[in-house]
């Protein structure tokens, strides 16, 4: 792997997508009609070794920092960038939506609905969507909702703008809450575009405790869109958006992929995508054999973990023989696995 990393790992992602194209792998669309693309970085802590690339992260550790794009509420990766640990996660990313975009294109046909974190408040990612939009006019849209980054603008000063456009609600006494929208031009590359922008002030003359403030708490959230919906319909869509820590964890933990094994940046963006592969499959082996009806007993999900598909499919006692110049895996008489066993190989095998 040392050798080959550069050479294998266009092949490995290329098989990894292959994979799910091929078996047509089930993606759920929200209630709304969109598959969700979830793009977010996720630390990986490899504090006291020297690997290359390893550097202090936002978490304020030493090790990577790649970003991953989760496509539907199955979770399937579609991409995983390993990176620096000191890299901004804005870096690099317009290239990785290009790429994300267009393989997701070969999965579904449904709209697109791309969310982000506030560390991707750029217009060059908003620029990279609306040009894919307009290079595949006759498809579906891609949709976006991404986290505004307020940067050195104060929440006082919009709470006057919110006073004279916000429908405000008082969840409790001594907490408000505003809700607008607002048009907003922003430029890039030449190019103007006027954006949508949810707004939400809150502002709390009593706390959570019931003790009286001084000095009333103000706070300010936004979200840019090409979504026209209703705005508490816009941020009940960004929070969702937080099911894709899920799958980070599924890679740290189950897979257990986070401390990656070489010293080489290269070998280790090589294992990050092996693991990519292995986790689809699996991804694809639980969504087809642990959620109907003849799956062992548990309780109902959508989707169930890493972990859960290995504990129940993959961790099978079996013995292997050979006869009649045939290999065979045989499973013990009371193995409650083996039908959904059978009907996955079938499928895998002659589907």
């Amino acid at each position: 792997m040392d050798e080959r990393a550069e050479d294998y790992l266009p092949l490995v992602t290329q098989a990894s997508i292959d994979f799910l194209e091929s078996t047509q792998a089930p993606i759920t669309a929200l209630a709304m009609g969109h598959v969700a693309l979830d793009a977010d970085v996720t630390p990986f802590d490899n504090s006291g070794s020297k690997k290359e690339g390893v550097s202090l992260t936002y978490k304020k550790h030493d090790g990577y920092a790649p970003m991953a794009c989760y496509l539907g509420q199955e979770g399937y990766c579609i991409e995983f960038e390993l990176r620096e640990g000191s890299q901004h996660c804005q870096k690099d990313t317009p290239a990785l939506l290009k790429r994300a975009l267009e393989r997701t294109r070969r999965l579904t046909k449904a709209p697109i609905l791309l969310r982000l974190d506030g560390g991707n408040d750029a217009v060059e990612n908003i620029d990279v969507v609306l040009s894919h939009n307009a290079q595949h006019a006759d498809d579906a849209p891609v949709d976006f909702i991404i986290k505004w980054n307020p940067r050195k603008e104060a929440p006082q000063d919009w709470l006057q703008i919110a006073e004279q456009q916000a429908l405000w609600t008082e969840p409790r006494p001594g907490k408000r809450v505003g809700l607008f929208d607002v048009s907003v031009k922003r430029h890039w590359n030449g190019y103007e575009y006027t954006l949508r922008r949810i707004m939400r002030e809150v502002e709390r003359t009593i706390d959570k405790h019931g003790q009286h403030l001084v000095i009333p708490t103000i706070e300010m959230e936004g979200w840019w869109t090409s979504l026209s919906c209703e705005c508490q319909a816009i941020i009940d869509l960004y929070a969702d958006h937080g099911t894709s820590e899920q799958f980070h964890s599924e890679f740290k933990t189950d897979m257990d992929i986070e401390r990656l094994p070489s010293g080489k940046f290269a070998t280790n963006a090589l294992v990050l995508a092996c693991s990519v592969l292995t986790y689809n499959i699996l991804r694809w082996v639980g969504q087809n054999g642990l959620t109907g009806p003849d799956a062992p007993l548990r309780h109902k999900a959508k989707r169930r973990r890493i972990k859960t598909v290995m504990q129940e499919l993959i961790y099978l006692a079996s013995k292997i023989t050979e006869t009649g110049r045939r290999l065979k895996l045989s499973f013990g008489k009371y193995c409650r696995a083996w039908v959904i066993f059978d009907r996955l190989y079938h499928r895998l095998a002659y589907g």
